[in-house]
């Protein structure tokens, strides 16, 4: 069931990369990535956790979805990390995606959480999104 969450990461990825509000947010480009980058300096954004649920119909086949995106910044700096991930829930919540095979029921953001890592001390806040899919 990996293809449904793969087309909307996609979907999300461009949306979001085509912002330069954003852009400027995390240091002059969209830097969201599907794992940490080696050494790259925050502010920079990892696609997290993901579930796709089936959520068919007796007549169609789609899946409820529930995914995380973690922007991570410099110790210190959360407002740094929560601006990016404000902007993000601005940009995802209700938005019109199109992942490829899928058309999108629903976007929503579920919360925005901020924390630290206590390894790194980096801040990181956290965009929960939920979203419904039907198969195209």
């Amino acid at each position: 069931m990996s293809a449904p969450v793969l087309a909307l990461r996609r979907a999300i990825l461009d949306r979001l990369s085509a912002d330069p509000q954003l852009a400027s947010l995390m240091g002059g480009g969209v830097r969201l990535h599907d794992e940490p980058p080696r050494a790259a300096e925050p502010v920079y954004a990892v696609f997290g956790d993901a579930v796709a649920r089936d959520w068919s119909t007796g007549s169609d086949r789609g899946h409820e979805h529930e995914m995380a995106i973690l922007v991570w910044a410099r110790p210190g700096s959360a407002r740094s990390a929560l601006a990016a991930a404000e902007r993000m829930a601005a940009l995802l919540d209700g938005a019109d995606l199109t992942p490829e095979g899928a058309r999108l029921v629903l976007m929503r953001v579920a919360a925005i959480e901020a924390d630290r890592d206590p390894p790194s001390q980096l801040a990181r806040a956290t965009l929960r999104l939920r979203a419904l899919t039907e198969t195209a």
